[in-house]
């Protein structure tokens, strides 16, 4: 099972992928988790270009396309073949390369063998609130940009059919609501939740 939290910068994707992970173990699964970028010499090049103060320019989301599609081939085998007895548990996926970067048709095709998640959670939330969870000093802490990208989130969530949960609500909250969605694939019961 290949779970993915998927969301604009300050949404929680962080926070309740880890506190899923913990749940999961919690009921017995072996889990492993993954971030984007990984902790590879490709992730190490995209978390230090994303500190640019070029970082949202066209050429620079070209490039960060081709670096996060080359970075997932590098997990692709491992979520396959390595990990193929275990609960992923992903924060993010290359649904943030369709939004955040473009053409959408280009990004699709470099992220062809990229691993498809069984499910995603989209953790909504409004830019201002995400930004104020952020403290709004990275590159992509910008209002008018994080509304975009939220807007094209919850578009292809509609196409993909993923769980939209609203993230601006507390944690223990939120988490009931995702347990609720994850526990009936993993035959959880949610009586507790």
């Amino acid at each position: 099972m290949y779970i993915c939290f998927e969301g604009i910068d300050g949404s929680g994707k962080t926070t309740h992928a880890a506190l899923i992970a913990g749940w999961l173990r919690d009921n017995g699964f072996s889990v492993e988790e993954v971030r984007e970028p990984t902790d590879s010499e490709i992730g190490a090049l995209i978390r230090r270009m994303l500190t640019d103060s070029d970082a949202r320019s066209e050429d620079k989301q070209r490039i960060f396309a081709l670096l996060f599609a080359a970075d997932r081939l590098l997990l692709d085998s491992k979520i396959r073949e390595e990990w193929a007895d275990r609960v992923i548990v992903s924060d993010r996926c290359y649904y943030s390369s369709l939004v955040y970067q473009g053409p959408v048709d280009w990004v699709r095709e470099i992220n062809r063998f990229a691993p498809e998640p069984d499910i995603v959670i989209l953790l909504d939330i409004d830019a201002g609130t995400a930004i104020e969870r952020c403290g709004g000093t990275d590159e992509f802490e910008d209002h008018s940009f994080l509304e975009k990208v939220r807007e094209r989130y919850l578009e292809l969530a509609d196409q993909k059919g993923f769980h939209v949960i609203d993230a601006a609500r507390g944690v223990r909250i939120i988490q009931r609501d995702i347990r609720r969605v994850i526990a009936p694939h993993l035959g959880i019961c949610t009586g507790g939740i």
